[in-house]
C-alpha cells in the first residue's frame, strides 16, 4: 500500500478530484492511502437529495461548500477539525459493505492512543454510545474504495446547524438529539495533541513504519492537471452536486434495518412510470440510476413493475434489501 500525499489541499472539490483520480486512474497493480481535510463543507451521498439534506440559509450565511461525492450513505459535515480517510483498493467481490475491512487498521491505532473505539451498526466507528466516524464505498470496474471521517476536533453544533436531521434515523438508534450522538476524538485522549500530531501517529500505525519510511505515491504534474479538470467537470458541477429532482405525483420514503432510506419520486402520466428518481443514503455497488432507468416507461401496476425488475439483483444497488419490500414501496399510494 502507498499512502498519498494531497499537500495540504482542504478544498473539497479537489480532495474528492484526487479520490476519483487515484481511484480510476493510478496503477491498479496498487492500494492506496489517502488522508484529507476539507474545509468547511456539506459532503453529500451520491444517492441523495441535496436540498432536503442542507439547511440552505446557513449554507448560504457560511458560505459553505456542498458537494457530492461518488459514495452513497448520509450527508456530512466537515471542517479542519475532521481527518478522512480513504482506502482505494482492488474490489475482490468480497470487500464491498466489508466496512470492518477497512475500518479495523483505524480502529487500533485509535486504540493505541487509548480511545476504545470499536465498528458499530452498518458503518459507524463509536467510542461508547457516540459516534467519532461514518464511512462509506463506491466501486468501479474492478477497483474501489472505503472512505470515512474521523471527527477529531469539529465543530459539531455547526453539524447540527448545517444538515436537516433525519429525525427517523435518530430515533430508530433511540437517541433524542444529534448533539448526544456524536463525539469529538480529543474528547477521549488522555494528552490533548494537535490534528497534526493526530494524523501522523494514524498513519505510522496504519503502516507500522516510522512516518519517513512510509511508502508513498507522488502525484506528478500531469497527475495534478488531470485532477483539476476532473475537479471543474464533477465537483464543481452544480447538475453533479445538486441535480435536477421530477415533478412527483407519487413520493414514497421508508426506512430498511440494515440498508438506510429509500425515497422514491415517481411521475406518473397516463397510466406510466413517466420518469421516477431514487433517493436516499442506502450503499450500492452499482449505480441507481441503471435502476431508475430499467422502470422508466412501465405501466405503474405491481405486475408490471414486477415483471421490469424480474432477473434484476436489487442488492446490487441496495444491500439486503429483498425484492417483495421494493415492490411494496414502489406502490404505495
Amino acid at each position: 500500500m502507498l499512502f498519498i500525499d494531497n499537500e495540504g489541499i482542504t478544498d473539497p472539490r479537489i480532495n474528492l478530484a484526487i479520490e476519483e483520480y487515484a481511484l480510476r486512474q493510478l496503477p491498479n497493480d496498487e492500494s492506496y492511502l489517502l488522508f484529507y481535510i476539507n474545509e468547511p463543507s456539506i459532503i453529500i451521498g451520491k444517492n441523495q437529495n441535496t436540498l432536503e439534506e442542507i439547511n440552505p440559509e446557513y449554507v448560504k450565511e457560511n458560505n459553505l461548500h456542498v458537494v457530492r461525492r461518488l459514495s452513497g450513505g448520509g450527508a456530512v459535515y466537515h471542517d479542519l477539525g475532521n481527518l478522512n480517510f480513504s482506502f482505494i483498493t482492488r474490489d475482490d467481490g468480497n470487500s464491498f459493505h466489508n466496512f470492518q475491512k477497512f475500518t479495523e487498521p483505524v480502529v487500533e491505532a485509535l486504540r493505541k492512543l487509548g480511545v476504545e473505539a470499536a465498528l458499530t451498526g452498518r458503518n459507524d466507528i463509536q467510542v461508547g454510545e457516540r459516534k467519532i466516524s461514518g464511512n462509506a464505498q463506491f466501486a468501479t470496474k474492478g477497483r474501489m474504495f472505503s472512505h470515512g471521517t474521523l471527527l477529531f476536533d469539529s465543530e459539531i453544533e455547526n453539524v447540527v446547524s448545517a444538515l436537516k436531521v433525519n429525525l427517523d434515523k435518530i430515533q430508530s438508534k433511540g437517541i433524542k438529539s444529534i448533539r448526544s450522538r456524536v463525539a469529538n476524538i480529543i474528547e477521549f485522549l488522555s494528552e490533548p495533541i494537535t490534528m497534526e500530531e493526530f494524523r501522523n501517529k494514524l498513519l505510522v500505525t496504519i503502516f507500522s513504519a516510522e512516518e519517513s519510511e512510509v511508502p508513498m505515491y507522488k502525484l506528478s504534474e500531469e497527475d495534478w492537471v488531470l485532477i483539476h479538470e476532473l475537479s471543474e467537470e464533477r465537483y464543481r458541477n452544480w447538475d453533479w452536486n445538486y441535480g435536477k429532482s421530477p415533478k412527483s405525483t407519487v413520493q414514497n420514503s421508508k426506512r430498511f434495518e440494515g440498508v438506510g432510506t429509500i425515497d422514491v419520486r415517481l411521475a406518473i402520466e397516463e397510466g406510466h412510470i413517466h420518469d421516477l428518481k431514487i433517493y436516499g443514503d442506502f450503499f450500492g455497488a452499482s449505480d441507481v440510476a441503471e435502476l431508475e432507468e430499467t422502470l422508466r416507461g412501465s405501466r405503474y401496476e405491481e405486475s408490471a413493475v414486477r415483471e421490469r425488475l424480474s432477473g434484476v439483483e436489487l442488492q446490487r444497488y441496495f444491500g439486503s434489501l429483498d425484492l417483495e419490500s421494493f415492490v411494496v414501496l414502489m406502490m404505495l399510494n
